[in-house]
């Protein structure tokens, strides 16, 4: 009679490996029916202090200021997102121009969970007094899409590595030496 470990250890590798290629293939099903049929896109003209809700996150827009990386100059946003009245995350985008180009390249910010991804982008400043062009995403399962193929490949590797296809492989080479060594008759 066997024990659950015995049974467990008795199958061999390559059906732990198939089972999670095919888990795999769920997560990542999941991932791409979840992101594009829950994401949430929201297009808005923010002054500093305003704050606007998606998807049960508050995002504040707090200004901006001028940065300067390495090779460009910014405008740095800061946005704080809360949920449930507790902060989640202090976001940066900005706009960015390279001092080689001159053309302003948007940066955006990004909180990511497995869960859930929060985009910001920061837009061009409107008319109004410190008002700024902001977009806002919220994606759930993002991670999902990367994870489900990372299992699937994992699954192979695993599948792959089962003792049994090598050995085969093996005793095949043999034979075949074996038989490309002996007379041909002519």
């Amino acid at each position: 009679r066997y024990t659950l470990a015995q049974a467990l250890v008795s199958i061999p590798r390559a059906m732990y490996g198939m089972t999670v290629a095919h888990l795999g293939m769920g997560v990542f099903i999941v991932g791409v029916t979840f992101a594009s049929a829950f994401e949430v896109e929201r297009q808005l003209s923010m002054t500093p202090g305003e704050s606007t809700t998606l998807s049960g996150y508050t995002f504040r827009f707090r200004g901006v200021r001028e940065a300067e990386g390495p090779n460009y100059l910014a405008e740095r946003g800061l946005v704080e997102v809360r949920h449930d009245g507790e902060r989640v995350a202090i976001l940066h985008p900005e706009k960015r121009v390279y001092r080689v180009q001159t053309n302003p390249m948007t940066d955006a910010a990004i909180d990511s969970t497995f869960t859930r991804d929060l985009y910001v982008a920061l837009g061009e400043p409107t008319t109004d007094g410190g008002a700024r062009g902001v977009r806002l995403y919220y994606k759930p399962f993002v991670q999902w899409l990367w994870l489900g193929p990372m299992m699937m490949a994992f699954g192979g590797v695993l599948a792959a590595s089962d003792q049994r296809y090598r050995v085969s492989t093996q005793r095949e080479t043999v034979r075949t030496e074996g038989l490309s060594a002996q007379p041909q008759p002519g």
